[in-house]
């Protein structure tokens, strides 16, 4: 059943090259349209976290907005309205304009 028939070839590399292009060409589209960008937006968010400052308004990815008032390796403190909040670095989802261009508040 499973023995080669008497007259059969072996398959040529040529053969078998064609029988993996089709994954290889889904590989490649895969890479493109799903791998590549997500790895560009990690680079890109990785870079905004390590730009953070005291004082930017920035808003976390489950969306609370806020103001950092102290900035280290691990954590940020947020002032959002009136309550103080700690949260990871890496949970900041962004960097958003302050309202009128400006920080309406001074830094101290």
């Amino acid at each position: 059943m499973g023995t080669p028939q008497a007259g059969a070839a072996p398959a040529s590399g040529q053969e078998m090259l064609m029988q993996f292009l089709p994954l290889i060409v889904m590989f490649v589209i895969f890479w493109f349209l799903l791998i590549r960008p997500q790895q560009k937006r990690a680079k890109v968010h990785k870079q905004m976290l390590a730009e953070l400052k005291r004082g930017d308004h920035v808003m976390t990815s489950s969306g609370l907005l806020g103001r950092i008032l102290e900035i280290d390796d691990e954590q940020v403190l947020l002032e959002s309205g009136e309550a103080k909040l700690r949260v990871s670095r890496g949970s900041i989802g962004g960097v958003i304009p302050a309202k009128g261009g400006k920080d309406t508040k001074e830094e101290k």
